[in-house]
């Protein structure tokens, strides 16, 4: 192991006691744990993924949600609100979190998550027809950031 990445190992740590405010003890544990130097190895290149979940279908949606609308998060999960629209119906971020869940759990085990077999949800809203209002139906990629 070179001087470089001693000392990136070193920080690495550091960065994500500081980040997550935890004690020694805390961070003991968190060591402890395989699975989380192995999610932290992966950083860099998770860092330049983004998952989009973008409305394929909308109908009566009360939130305005229109076919190509797009709401983007980066590679944990946490919605960028940067880039996603000024009003996000919480309906529709409540359907689509499976599919943002196992997205990021494809990515943490180096697989694609484009290659997931169910991508879409809908929204609760069972539409007019139903004896609702409306509906959407989102649909979920992951891109590498600077496409998205």
């Amino acid at each position: 192991m070179s001087t470089g990445d001693k000392t990136w190992e070193t920080k690495k740590w550091q960065m994500i006691q500081k980040r997550l405010g935890y004690t020694e003890e805390e961070m003991k544990i968190f060591r402890d744990n395989p699975r989380n130097e192995d999610i932290l190895s992966m950083v860099p290149e998770l860092m330049n993924k983004t998952i989009i979940a973008e409305v394929v279908d909308s109908h009566g949606c009360n939130s305005q949600h229109k076919v190509g609308d797009r709401f983007y998060f980066d590679s944990a999960g946490n919605l960028l609100t940067a880039l996603s629209p000024k009003r996000i119906c919480i309906y529709a971020l409540s359907v689509i979190m499976p599919q943002i869940f196992t997205a990021t759990e494809f990515l943490y085990a180096g697989a694609d998550p484009n290659e997931m077999r169910f991508k879409r949800a809908g929204c609760f809203d069972v539409g007019v027809a139903c004896g609702g209002w409306g509906r959407i139906v989102l649909e979920l990629k992951v891109e590498d950031r600077k496409k998205a």
